[in-house]
Order: structure tokens, then C-alpha cells, then sequence
């Protein structure tokens, strides 16, 4: 079904009984309930809703799964009017709406994916008041006439998705967002409502200026998100590295990000020869093929997206148990916003990543060759270097991504890779002073590889063609493997010892002398936290520590009870031409499955299980729970 096919669908499924049909009763709590199928508001959410419903405007910051559309959902079916949902993405539009007519709510989305006939339906219902909730891109609202003819109807509010979108400084940019402060100029009476999951401080300050949300309230919810499991590897070799952590997560889907268009293409070819179900997405395919690859990825089980970071944003999908990073993003921001498309359903899910030291001045180099402004400059090299702080952590991950969002994490969380696998800091004052000397004695202008091999006394071309045998740190560094020496210079480079000269292509040079001449001096000394040697990893496998399946909780027959609710979904999505997720979410099943219901009013108490999806679906799952 096209999210511009009957906009009235679901006029009175879900508003009898709610109150919403009749003036005067329009109940925020009974709405979740009957609705959306939850016995309760999490965290702020009832503010913000009692806030929005009141006719406040407002910022809304929280994390990717943390309920952010029923901030703005609820509220436009308590308000007189249609809710007006600005969002950056077709896909995005495409799963809010296809989601919220599963739950018999009046949606519908206005896109250049529309035939002209289509369009002109949705304007029809619009001004016949069928509607309830209206998606739209920033390009259609600020299209010539458009406002003039959202200002010809009641209004209930304005929603803007991806709020981070608005900031100069960040990773999603989008220009047309900068001109939505029109709203409140041209809609001054109608509450507007600002959410993002990603947004540091500054990047707060520049919405709230930028959309002219000064005088609305902020709700900061917390950006911890317990369910994802943060692993960091040291990059050895990137596709067996992934392919061992991948090795237990068949059938599962899940999104792997690369840096550059022909890594996505090499990394999705090894994947499928491996015998995954892996799709490659880059902005340098066809429309075609990135249309297809989405919606396999949307509408099927089990399916691998390899992608560059064209892919992501706004995807709506609950069941994704894997982030996993072959290359450094390019900011902390963009890490947070990438791995947040893990886990969605609150299910246990992991953020996995292997990083190495010529994935930073690479990023460097992109910095400093681009048009951007000094002062952008400035600021992009001081996101890169919370994600470089971030990566060579030594205590818990955790700890140090929710500090950067201005949270404090007060004990270590138990699910990252440094709190799971301890590994105390040993002293690693003379491997660093020998680290340093070869920097100095090559000259202060070669990259980490090359330092690694003079380390180890290698016989490589560059070598010999550089006559760098004959130096006095050739082969002096023995007792570090390769592995390690790369994170001891990663970690030399993170602390400010050595610094990546970008003019000379990522040639390392001594950062100030402050910090250097103490530890050559012998005066100062340096304890790290290294990887164990290669023997000792190789010896204990992948050495992965995945998070558990989300079905694990469910043993013997209600793990095939699961099993058969789920092919049941696929074909019920398939039917109806939508992704499964949006006729119910695992965690729905899976509650399904343990409680066993027998009777619609047992079925109506699972959280997920709305009035319109019982009235759908209801008899069907319990034929399905009785013949099991």
C-alpha cells in the first residue's frame, strides 16, 4: 500500500470508544492504550505530551527508539486539526504512515513518489477533515503555494523529525531545513515540535535559535540506550574481522557501514560469497537499486545492508540487531546516530566496530580538503577528536559517549567491550619512547604502517628503498606485536604525543613539547591499556561476545510458538504489501508466544496490541496460538 492510497483509511477504527470522537474527551492516556496498545508513558513522555496537547511548543531530545513519534502522534489525535510531521525522508514517511494505519490511524504522506491523481486524493480528504496526520519533506511544505493552503485548514500542530538536520556543524545537514523558522512566523499560534536523537549542546543551542524554539520548552531525555552492546575492535583485517562476528548472526538483519563506495561494493560481494543475504547502498547506484535494496531490507528477514552513510537516516525499522563499522565514522554524532539504528525494539542488540590508525588522518585529509569555513573546520576536527578520545577509551564506552551529550553514566555500564573484557593498563613507557625515536629518526613525515615495520625490523621495499635498516630503531621494537604497536601509536596520537600532519598525507610528527620531551627524558612515564597479543586472540577464536538473540528468553515450545507467529507475520505483511514490523514487533511476539493468550481480552493486554490491530488480526493469532 502507497502511503498516498486510501488517505481515510482507518476513519473509525481506532477513535470509537477513545473519546476522540466525541468533543471534550480527548484523553493522551486512553489514546496510548487503545491506539498504540501501551499500558503506559515512558519517561517524559507524558510531559510532553500533556505540554504539546496544552498547545506548548517545544525541543524534544531522545534517543532512536525511546517512543520520539508518539511525542507528536498523540497529541495530534487529542488536538483539533491535522498534525503536519515534517520528515527528510520517502522511507521514513513510508513507515510512520504504513505503521500508523496498521493502528487504524487516518495518515497519509505527500512526496514526489505520488502520481498527480494520488496527490490531489490526499488534498481532498485534507479538506474534508479525514485526516489525521500528515507527512511531508521540508522541499514539498516550502514549495510555492503550499503553506498557503495548509493556512486554509485547522491545524492541530507541526512536527519537524531529524531536528538535527537544521545545524550547520552537523553530519545530516539539510539545507531546507534552515528555512522551516518560517513556520513560526506564518503559524505563530500553532505548536511546533522539534525531536531528534542526536544533538550535543551546541547543537541544541543552534535548533532552538535556528527554529525559533527559544520560548518552547526543552525535554531532555537521557541518550543511554542499555540495550546495544558497544564492541570496539582493533582493525587487523577488516573482512575476516567481520565475517568471524558475523559468524553466530545469520538470519539476523542488520546494517554495515564503509567509508567509500567500492569498500561497500567489495565488503556486500564478500559477504554474499560467505552466503549472507547482503545488499550493497551507496548514493553511486541506480535509483533502482537503492529502491530495491531498501525495501528488501524494509519488507524482509534476515537481510544485510553494506552502505555508506547515504543509508540510515529516518529507517524505521525495530528488528535491527547489528550496527557494525568497518570504518571510523567521521564524528561521535555520526557514530550515535548510526548505531541508535540498532535495537529500536529495546531488544538486545550489538554496535560492533573495528578501527585502525590510518582511518584517522584519511578523515583529517577530508576535513581540511573541503570548502567548509576555518571555523567549521575547527569544529569538524573537534568532533573527530571526541570520536578518536571515544575509540581509544580506556575505561567504560558508555561512560565516555553519554559524557559528550552532557550526561553523566555514574558507574560503568557491564555492556561495553572495556567493562566485559578487562584489561588493565600495564606500563608502556619505553615501547613509547621507542615509538617516539622512530618517528624522530625517520624524519617525522611517514604514517604508522611504516613506523610499525621499522619497529619490527621488516624487509619491505620502502624499507630498503629509504635505507631505513641502517637506522638505530630498526627492529628494536620486538616485544609489541604488530596489533599492538598500531593501538600504542593510536593511543599516542589520541593523548597528543604525535600529531597527523595532514600535508604530508598522515605522516606523524611530535605533538608539543610539554607532553614529549618528559617521556624521552625519562622524566614522565605513560601506563595503556594494549590488546593481547596476536597468539593469545587468535587462540581464544573471534573472541566476540555478541548480545544474546532476543528470542533466548523463550525455551522449548515458546520459542516455536515465536517461530510460527513469525512466518505467520511474514505472510500477513506480504499480503497486504508492507513490512512485517508494522503488524507487530518482535517484542510483541515474543510477549504473545510466553503469555499464551486464549481470548481477545487476554490478547488485548499485550503491550503492542491496539484496538484496530485486534480487530484485524486478533482471531487469527489465537487460530494460530490453538493449532500450535
Amino acid at each position: 500500500m502507497s502511503p498516498g492510497s486510501d488517505p481515510a483509511a482507518g476513519a473509525h477504527g481506532p477513535l470509537a470508544g477513545t473519546g476522540l470522537d466525541q468533543p471534550g474527551r480527548r484523553d493522551p492516556a486512553l489514546v496510548l492504550q487503545e491506539v498504540f496498545g501501551y499500558g503506559a508513558f515512558r519517561g517524559p513522555q507524558a510531559e510532553i505530551v500533556a505540554h504539546v496537547v496544552s498547545g506548548g511548543s517545544a525541543l524534544v531530545l531522545m534517543p532512536t527508539g525511546g517512543g520520539k513519534s508518539l511525542c507528536y502522534q498523540i497529541p495530534a489525535l487529542c488536538r483539533a486539526g491535522v498534525g503536519v510531521v515534517v520528515s527528510p525522508l520517502i522511507a521514513l514517511m513510508q513507515d510512520q504512515v504504513e505503521g500508523l494505519r496498521q493502528a487504524g490511524v487516518r495518515a497519509a504522506a505527500l512526496n514526489s513518489s505520488l502520481e498527480a491523481g494520488e496527490a490531489a486524493g490526499i488534498w481532498r480528504a485534507l479538506e474534508q477533515g479525514e485526516l489525521d496526520l500528515l507527512y511531508v519533506s521540508p522541499e514539498r511544505l516550502l514549495s510555492p503555494g503550499f503553506l498557503d493552503r495548509l493556512a486554509a485548514l485547522p491545524l492541530a500542530l507541526f512536527a519537524i523529525d531529524e531536528a538535527h538536520c537544521v545545524s550547520q556543524w552537523g553530519h545530516d545537514f539539510r539545507p531546507e531545513y534552515l528555512q522551516l523558522a518560517v513556520l513560526a512566523e506564518r503559524f505563530a499560534a500553532i505548536p511546533r515540535v522539534a525531536l531528534t536523537a542526536t544533538a550535543d549542546p551546541r547543537t541544541r543551542e543552534e535548533i532552538r535559535e535556528r527554529l525559533q524554539l527559544q520560548q518552547g520548552r526543552v525535554f531532555l531525555a537521557s541518550f543511554d540506550r542499555p540495550n546495544i552492546r558497544y564492541l570496539l575492535r582493533d582493525k587487523d583485517e577488516a573482512r575476516s574481522q567481520l565475517l568471524a562476528f558475523l559468524a553466530e548472526r545469520r538470519g539476523e538483519a542488520g546494517i554495515v557501514y564503509a567509508r567509500s563506495r567500492s569498500r561497500v561494493d567489495r565488503f556486500a560481494a564478500d559477504l554474499r560469497a560467505a552466503g549472507f543475504d547482503a545488499v550493497a547502498y551507496h548514493a553511486g547506484l541506480s535509483s533502482e537499486a537503492r529502491s530495491s535494496a531498501l525495501n528488501r531490507f524494509r519488507r524482509e528477514s534476515g537481510v544485510m545492508v553494506v552502505a555508506t552513510i547515504a543509508f540510515g537516516m529516518g529507517i524505521d525499522k525495530p528488528d535491527v540487531r547489528f550496527v557494525a563499522h568497518v570504518d571510523l565514522p567521521k564524528s561521535l554524532e555520526a557514530y550515535y546516530q548510526e548505531t541508535g539504528r540498532a535495537g529500536r525494539d529495546g531488544l538486545p542488540a550489538v554496535a560492533w566496530m573495528v578501527h585502525g590508525a590510518g582511518d584517522v588522518p584519511q578523515l583529517r585529509r577530508f576535513i581540511d580538503d573541503s570548502d567548509a569555513p576555518e571555523a567549521q573546520k575547527r569544529v569538524e576536527h573537534g568532533k573527530l577528536d571526541a570520536l578518536i578520545a571515544f575509540s581509544e577509551a580506556s575505561d567504560c564506552r558508555r561512560q565516555v559517549l553519554l559524557r559528550h551529550f552532557g550526561e553523566a553514566l555514574l558507574e560503568p555500564c557491564g555492556n561495553c567491550d572495556l567493562c566485559l573484557e578487562p584489561n588493565t593498563s600495564t606500563d608502556v613507557t619505553e615501547a613509547a619512547r621507542k615509538a617516539l625515536s622512530a618517528v624522530y629518526r625517520t624524519g617525522q613525515r611517514f604514517g604508522a604502517a611504516h613506523l610499525v615495520d621499522v619497529l619490527l625490523g621488516g624487509d619491505t621495499a620502502r624499507i630498503r628503498e629509504l635505507g631505513h635498516g641502517s637506522l638505530s630503531v630498526y627492529g628494536i621494537g620486538k616485544e609489541l606485536d604488530r596489533g599492538q604497536w598500531r593501538s600504542l601509536i593510536r593511543q599516542l596520537l589520541a593523548k597528543g604525543y604525535l600529531l597527523s600532519d595532514t600535508e604530508s598525507r598522515g605522516g606523524l610528527r611530535f605533538g608539543p613539547d610539554s607532553l614529549v620531551k618528559p617521556l624521552l627524558k625519562g622524566e614522565a612515564s605513560l601506563a595503556l591499556r594494549l590488546p593481547p597479543p596476536a597468539k593469545e586472540r587468535r587462540q581464544s577464536g573471534s573472541g566476540e561476545r555478541g548480545a544474546p538473540a532476543p528470542s533466548l528468553e523463550l525455551a522449548g515450545e515458546g520459542r516455536e510458538r515465536f517461530e510460527v507467529l513469525r512466518s505467520w507475520r511474514l505472510e500477513q505483511a506480504r499480503t497486504q504489501g508492507v513490512p512485517p514490523y508494522v503488524v507487530f514487533h518482535d517484542r510483541t511476539l515474543i510477549e504473545i508466544a510466553a503469555r499464551q493468550p486464549t481470548t481477545l481480552p487476554e490478547l488485548a493486554a499485550v503491550t503492542g496490541v491496539g484496538q484496530a490491530k485486534l480487530d484485524r488480526y486478533g482471531e487469527a493469532v489465537l487460530a494460530v496460538l490453538s493449532s500450535g
